[in-house]
Formats: structure tokens, C-alpha cells, sequence
């Protein structure tokens, strides 16, 4: 049985070599999103970009919702692989990231397909079960602040379809779950996530090593 290799750097750019399958407008946003303070580790990387455009598509999904939007590479990701009537909503807690994103949305041709709430992302949560009830997306994409993650995750499987996706980023998050020495509240958040994901039997799961941990969640 072949075990799982270690991604070097020359493995990393082989791969991005023969998969990625870039444009300039992505390029710049991700450029313009690295020159800003935790840019770089904030943002979601080409790969795991243009993954969730095809995750988006695997899934038929007409409705998303996007729990931490930044600068709006994911949901311009997303935005462009839905049919031309379907919708992100993306959830941030702080307007001016989201409001950089925008301009690149509209060069895209995708801005109608793009809501933007802002605020504290649990009452957001709430106030879209209020107003659509339950089972109203069909994908779900969680990266905002970690140790909100429980609560956001509970939130989402209420709002995602039967057997819908939720997409957690992070879930390895720099390494740091696997030091049982790192007790900070994100990293608790995230393991605490990680363990209960694991024994939910309302839902399907894989964790990716890719980039900084992906979970795939499918609700049963």
C-alpha cells in the first residue's frame, strides 16, 4: 500500500506546473490581498481556489454560503463556477475587505451573483435561518476567525441541504493541532472541530493535507 508522500517544494511546484489552471485577474487579486497585513496567510492559495470552483460544480450547487469572505478570492472563485442565477452569500465581520473584492467581481461579470452581509457572523447565521429556514445552501465554505469554528459549523448544517457540502479551511492549521504544548483558543477551536467531526453521524468526512488542512463534510 503506498503511503502518503511528503510535498516537497519541488513537489509543490510540479503540481502547480501540471494543475493550476490560472488567469490574470485571480493573479492580481491574490497579488494585491499578499501586500496587505496577513495577506498571505489569510488568503486561500490558487489550488485551493480553483478546488472549491470545482467542488462548486461537482455538487450542482445554485446557492452557497461563505463564512469569511476577506478579499473575496474564494468567493470570486465560487461566484464563477455557479450557473449565471445562483448566489453566494458571503459573511465577513468587517466591510473594507470585502469592498477590495468587489472591483474584481465586476470585471468578472459575476457581481450579481454576489451578496455580501456584514457583521458578527453568528448572528448573520441566525438571521439566514430566520429569513430562509433550514437547508437553503447547497454548499457551505467556512474560513473565518477559528475559534468561532464550532459554532459556525453547527450553523452551516443547519443552513446546507441534505447531503450538501461543508468546507472547512484550516483544519490542520500551520501544523499547530498537533502539539499537544499549543493551547491558544483558535488552535483548541480547530481541534476540538477536528475530533467531533470525526465521531458525527450526521455527516461524511475526508480531511485533506492540502494546503493548510481541508475538511470535506457531507451532510447525510
Amino acid at each position: 500500500m503506498a503511503e502518503q508522500i511528503v510535498a516537497t517544494p519541488e513537489i509543490h511546484e510540479y503540481v502547480r506546473t501540471v494543475s493550476l489552471r490560472d488567469d490574470p485577474l485571480l493573479a492580481e487579486l491574490r497579488a494585491v490581498t499578499a501586500g496587505l497585513p496577513g495577506g498571505s496567510a489569510m488568503q486561500v492559495m490558487a489550488e485551493e481556489g480553483q478546488l472549491l470552483a470545482l467542488l462548486v460544480g461537482l455538487s450542482g450547487a445554485r446557492s452557497v454560503l461563505e463564512i469569511g469572505t476577506f478579499t473575496g478570492y474564494s468567493t470570486l472563485c465560487m461566484a464563477r463556477a455557479l450557473p449565471p442565477d445562483g448566489v453566494v452569500v458571503t459573511l465577513d465581520l468587517d466591510g473594507r475587505w470585502p469592498a477590495i473584492g468587489a472591483d474584481y467581481w465586476q470585471r468578472a461579470g459575476v457581481a450579481e451573483r454576489i451578496e455580501v452581509r456584514i457583521g458578527d457572523a453568528a448572528k448573520t447565521l441566525a438571521t439566514l435561518a430566520e429569513e430562509g429556514g433550514d437547508e437553503r445552501f447547497d454548499l457551505v465554505f467556512i474560513d473565518a476567525d477559528k475559534a468561532g469554528y464550532g459554532t459556525y459549523y453547527e450553523a452551516a448544517l443547519g443552513l446546507v441541504r441534505r447531503e450538501g457540502l461543508i468546507v472547512i479551511d484550516n483544519t490542520l492549521f500551520f501544523g499547530r493541532v498537533v502539539d499537544p504544548a499549543v493551547r491558544d483558543p483558535d488552535t483548541v477551536a480547530v481541534r476540538a472541530l477536528n475530533s467531533a467531526l470525526r465521531d458525527d453521524p450526521r455527516v461524511d468526512i475526508a480531511m485533506l493535507t492540502m494546503a493548510d488542512g481541508i475538511t470535506l463534510a457531507r451532510k447525510r
